[in-house]
């Protein structure tokens, strides 16, 4: 009989437990549904009351203060919401294992990252590093300092967020797999944002960190981090004026950015373009298979059209592209120092290929055709494309027109445009003198 109570006294005690924990499962979704009612007050209460029922710390409680966490940032109470998370901090490191910890601490810090606050972010980093110095979770301590990095970089705090990246790249020296390099890729790539965005970085530095990121072999990256080194690398070819390589980037960048499903992708497409058309290229970049589908795409739509002009040599049709898509194309800081380029480009190749039948050419026709561009001067175009051999003739300043010589030879076709230049600066000198005199 005694042992008949003692075992029915042990499974008492089980049950007793277990009903317990379903009081505080109860509670604790209970919780969550005042949320989903939008009654923050009554919500907090409840995950308040769920922390008090456990006996100590406990994984019901480490769920709750990380909703707690969440309501007071919600309620815009950040001294009450960061007293919050470092009690979350101090269950994370006792109650539930490292991977569970990893994933509710980084999630938290996702929905607090959505601030405007940078201090109130930096104390949110600073004191999960503080909570994870004896955790030895390494995933989320590399996480949380990436997103530091973002932060210094948000901030220009260009020294601060070199600092934390060097710290980052040490951590990434004691392991030669794939999971370091993947790491150490996903560091390159904020590196080279920040030289790419720094007035102080030389080219050099910027080339080499690429071209580091480009060695490693042993990582399984992100497409996002492949698509944000590739495109920072196409904008340092473009800057060396290295069209076809720029090229490469941006189609691989937005390939990428693609498989992430990220909307850069469109715009990694529009400097595709923009890399074709600087390089003289016949090819359609919307041709290829990934590319086709993003062809009526309206943030590269103006784009399509500006390329549509510049291949057809339809100037007007090109200017009115360019003030239809302002802010896609000349709004774009990146693209518009490369607006000027273009449309000397097109004026040369409208030029080139209307001289072809004639041996002589009024220059006011010409000018004529230019019209819709009042940036380009007409004399100077010529000039320009004299002596870098693009057409062999030479301009009669007599007679204002531009005499084109099939036969004459390329050195004194330049010979006779440096001559008119040279003339043509003479009389400038004199009539400025005359003046003068006066």
């Amino acid at each position: 009989m005694s042992d008949m109570e003692e075992d029915y006294g042990f499974e008492y005690s089980d049950d007793d437990y277990a009903e317990e924990d379903v009081d505080i499962e109860n509670q604790y979704y209970n919780s969550k549904g005042e949320i989903e009612s939008d009654d923050l007050e009554q919500a907090l209460q409840g995950f308040q009351e769920v922390i008090a029922m456990e006996d100590g710390r406990g994984e019901w409680g480490f769920k709750a203060l990380k909703q707690i966490v969440k309501i007071y940032f919600r309620m815009n109470r950040y001294d009450d919401m960061l007293e919050a998370y470092s009690q979350m901090l101090g269950y994370a490191n006792e109650v539930v294992t490292r991977n569970a910890a990893e994933k509710k601490i980084n999630s938290t810090l996702e929905f607090i990252s959505h601030s405007t606050d940078p201090t109130l972010l930096q104390k949110c980093y600073s004191l999960t590093l503080q909570g994870l110095a004896d955790a030895k979770n390494d995933r989320l301590w590399f996480k949380t300092n990436i997103k530091l990095v973002n932060l210094w970089i948000s901030l220009n705090e260009r020294e601060k967020a070199l600092a934390v990246l060097e710290e980052l790249k040490e951590s990434c020296k004691d392991d030669d797999g794939s999971r370091k390099g993947t790491q150490l890729l996903e560091v390159y790539a904020l590196e080279i944002q920040l030289l790419s965005e720094s007035r102080h970085a030389s080219r050099r530095e910027l080339s080499e960190t690429y071209q580091k990121a480009l060695e490693i072999k042993s990582a399984i990256p992100h497409p996002k981090i492949m698509g944000i080194i590739r495109e920072y690398g196409g904008k340092m070819h473009m800057n060396s004026r290295r069209w076809e390589e720029a090229a490469t980037d941006f189609f691989e960048a937005f390939k990428s950015y693609d498989e992430a499903g990220s909307v850069h992708r469109s715009r990694c497409l529009k400097y595709l373009v923009l890399a074709n058309m600087m390089m003289e290229s016949s090819v359609d970049p919307f041709d290829s298979q990934e590319a086709r589908p993003y062809r009526s795409d309206p943030a590269v739509s103006a784009m399509t059209r500006l390329v549509e002009a510049y291949q057809s040599s339809d100037i007007q049709a090109f200017e009115n592209a360019l003030k239809q898509g302002n802010n896609d194309i000349a709004g774009d800081t990146f693209v518009a120092p490369y607006i000027e380029d273009l449309r000397r480009n097109l004026c040369s190749k409208v030029i080139i290929a209307s001289i072809q039948p004639y041996s002589r050419v009024k220059i006011d026709h010409l000018r004529s055709m230019l019209s819709a561009v009042t940036t380009i001067n007409i004399d100077e175009l010529l000039l320009t494309l004299i002596l870098g051999g693009k057409i062999k003739a030479k301009i009669n300043q007599a007679t204002n027109t531009l005499e084109i010589d099939k036969g004459m030879d390329t050195r004194d076709a330049k010979l006779e445009a440096l001559s008119s230049w040279a003339e043509s600066l003479s009389a400038l000198q004199a009539r400025m003198t005359s003046r003068l005199a006066i």
